[in-house]
């Protein structure tokens, strides 16, 4: 089974190609589609055969997959034999009301992720467009969406409400449903192989342009940092993270803007770049902090003391742990982050090594061999989930 894992901009798409009919699970071809709409949009490819990259016009996120499949078949970068091989286009898709899981993209699924178009405005709107487009153009190839929350419905029922009006979690759907659950689910398979065993308890730090912590036990989500959407917990690079909705009031008055515009605000200038006033990539940040600026350092700090707020309340919830686990471009690559992180931590049990720390392989073991908790670095990947997940729900559904 060949299955296409898409990554869905608003003018954007990228993609790999698995074979899970081969037990290594190769990637087959990836890709890239950017500038979509525009008569100069770039297009790339690569294979074992080699790689192509060119500019012309691309209308819409339909020609986009066209373009894609083409170049799948091509005679001389090309892997497939027709277009037929791909069994499905698999989707890391982030959220839907009353819905979660692995589900067969239908108008049903669509509807839930339009409903909740306003909890992940940078995410769903994206990609129900794009669905919607592929699904009318073409209509024989499954799309299947496997939505970020389905990783954490194992977490308890006390630790996913808010202190509201009961109907409003059990009729309306709000509660934490925590996200980021594909790199999460990776790093718990991957952890467990690392280890060589499965009944461990690890604190998974995915650190990007949106980040997230995650208490997993025996392969299980236990609790995320992440709540009803994707711009809570942590702050991100430009969203807000968690924050007192008693606040708005205020801000509505003080500052004549609009509701529609604060929330605006919240979701993309604020986070580390509100902070920093130094943009929203963390090297920038961090450059700004080292040449002596107060706001960088202080977006740094803030970013820092978060993690370690829901770090300790993690282990306090496993219980210990076995493992904590720094994946993302920030976890993998910031030795800063992970050293504030991890600052004055013998006494828990967890002796960072410098050299380690500071370079290596991208999956590392980063503590001293003694330390009774490791911390290693490992990069996730999210698109090989996605693509496990859509081939067990297209075989069940044969079966």
């Amino acid at each position: 089974m060949k299955v296409l894992v898409a990554n869905l901009g608003s003018t954007s798409f990228k993609y790999r190609l698995f074979d899970l009919g081969d037990p290594a699970e190769p990637v087959l071809a990836k890709g890239a589609v950017e500038r979509i709409g525009s008569a100069t949009a770039k297009a790339k490819v690569s294979s074992a055969k080699g790689e192509r990259e060119f500019t012309r016009a691309i209308a819409d996120h339909g020609e986009a997959v066209q373009l894609c499949l083409d170049q799948l078949v091509d005679p001389e970068i090309g892997v497939l034999a027709n277009a037929g091989e791909v069994s499905a286009i698999g989707f890391k898709a982030v959220h839907a009301r009353e819905m979660t899981g692995v589900q067969k993209v239908d108008d049903a699924v669509l509807a839930a992720m339009e409903a909740f178009a306003d909890v992940a405005p940078a995410h769903n709107p994206p990609y129900t467009r794009a669905m919607r487009m592929l699904k009318e153009r073409f209509p024989s190839l499954p799309l299947v969406a496997a939505f970020e929350t389905g990783f954490h419905r194992t977490i308890p029922e006390a630790s996913q409400r808010y202190a509201i009006p009961d109907e409003w979690a059990t009729k309306l759907g709000v509660r934490r449903w925590g996200f980021h659950g594909a790199s999460h689910r990776y790093i718990a398979e991957r952890t467990a192989e690392l280890l060589g065993r499965r009944d461990i308890k690890v604190v998974s730090c995915h650190l990007g342009g949106s980040s997230s912590l995650c208490a997993i036990k025996n392969g299980q989500s236990i609790a995320c940092s992440l709540g009803m959407s994707p711009q809570s917990g942590l702050p991100h690079n430009n969203r807000v993270g968690d924050f007192d909705v008693f606040a708005l009031p205020v801000l509505l008055r003080e500052t004549g803007r609009t509701l529609d515009q604060l929330l605006d605000d919240l979701a993309n200038r604020s986070g580390l770049e509100g902070i920093s006033g130094a943009g929203r990539d963390l090297r920038d940040i961090e450059a700004a902090a080292t040449a002596g600026d107060p706001k960088a350092q202080l977006a740094i700090d803030v970013f820092v003391n978060s993690i370690r707020h829901y770090l300790g309340a993690y282990l306090l919830e496993l219980g210990g742990a076995d493992a904590i686990v720094f994946t993302g471009g920030i976890g993998e690559n910031s030795t800063t982050i992970r050293s504030g992180v991890l600052k004055d931590m013998a006494w828990l049990g967890v002796t960072i090594d410098p050299a380690r720390n500071a370079a290596g392989p991208a999956e590392r073991r980063i503590t001293t061999d003694d330390s009774r908790i490791q911390v290693w670095t490992s990069p996730t990947n999210e698109e090989i989930v996605v693509a496990r997940q859509a081939k067990v729900l297209l075989e069940g559904t044969r079966g």
